[in-house]
């Protein structure tokens, strides 16, 4: 299994890699392999180097820790759910982050994305991360009677998720024309805007939640077993399902934080990465990080090219996918 896992971690890694070549070669300014090689050699123009370091590069390294963010948190949320659609698009983790976020933004001075002040860039993570939180603890004591019920819990989330939307979009209603568009972009999930700031603020929450979480993936193994079966083996099921409850809402408020509210990158990658590897968390979660990583990177790089100069928001292209594969999921529970 262990040699498998290696082969399959390769593959997907060699084709993470050519994506982002591809990400970085397409757009307005066209760059060849070769071009690109030079510039990250220091040999380009002053184009290419401002195309490649201050445009096309920070969107993709942000894009990669919100597809490894999200996965991680799919993969955390299907198992202590015992519930394989659970993600945090889904059942409302998200929605509460999107909202903090839209809020913070809506308080702001500024009048476009652009102009976004550095004070509320610094914010919106700790603003997205306490939004994630306050959802996911209704959601959590509301879904809680004599232990949580992982059925109930996914119902009550998804109606969270459904609350919270109306109230983003009733709280649009109030914004001036420059915070609608702001709000717009969180809201329907996007990657314009990334910069290194972006991705500098969100990378020590993303590495450590994830590295804590593989380090104590044999907690979830268990969890998947069943809880009396788990409290058998010395798991404390609560205890040990709030705290990966929280390892999930982080990751998913920090990504929600950066790029809005994308749905679906939590489900596809934890799928997938399950039926190349299997259910042991420690090989599922870097195999359904590298799958969502490469995922959103290829959306994204598509969103912005395909009816350029307009730009699609890539949760929009990701749900494309994900809404059929959502569907196919159901008729084979069903089944």
């Amino acid at each position: 299994m262990k040699k498998k896992t290696t082969i399959v971690m390769i593959t997907l890694a060699i084709i993470l890699v050519g994506v982002i070549l591809l990400a970085l070669s397409w757009g307005t300014y066209q760059m060849n392999p070769f071009e690109i090689l030079q510039t990250f050699l220091g040999n380009g123009n002053k184009i290419q180097e401002t195309t490649i370091f201050q445009l096309r590069l920070p969107r993709i390294g942000v894009a990669l820790l919100v597809g490894f963010a999200l996965s991680t948190a799919g993969c955390i949320l299907q198992s202590i759910t015992k519930n394989e659609l659970a993600e945090p698009g889904i059942i409302g983790i998200n929605a509460g982050a999107a909202l903090a976020v839209v809020i913070v933004i809506a308080t702001s001075t500024s009048a476009y994305y652009s102009t976004l002040g550095a004070f509320a860039t610094y914010v919106m993570p700790i603003a997205g991360i306490a939004g994630a939180l306050l959802a996911a603890i209704v959601i959590y004591s509301l879904s809680y009677q004599k232990g949580i019920s992982p059925t109930r819990l996914i119902l009550i989330g998804i109606g969270m998720n459904a609350g919270l939307n109306a109230i983003i979009t009733l709280f649009q209603l109030t914004l001036s024309k420059g915070d609608y568009n702001q709000a717009l972009t969180w809201i329907s999930g996007s990657l314009w805007g990334s910069s290194w700031q972006f991705f500098w603020i969100i990378f020590p929450i993303v590495v450590i939640f994830i590295g804590w979480t593989i380090l104590e993936s044999r907690h979830l193994d268990v969890l998947d077993l069943g809880d009396e079966l788990a409290t058998g083996l010395g798991i404390k099921v609560e205890r040990t399902r709030r705290k990966f409850l929280i390892f999930a809402v982080v990751l998913a408020a920090a990504s929600t934080a950066v790029a809005g509210n994308i749905a679906f990158l939590g489900l596809l990658g934890p799928h997938l990465g399950r039926q190349l590897v299997g259910p042991v968390h420690q090989r599922l979660i870097p195999v359904a990080g590298l799958i969502s990583a490469t995922v959103i990177i290829l959306a994204d790089t598509l969103s912005r090219n395909i009816f350029s100069p307009i730009e699609i928001p890539v949760g929009i292209t990701i749900s494309i996918v994900g809404v059929p594969y959502f569907i196919y999921l159901m008729l084979k529970m069903k089944e």
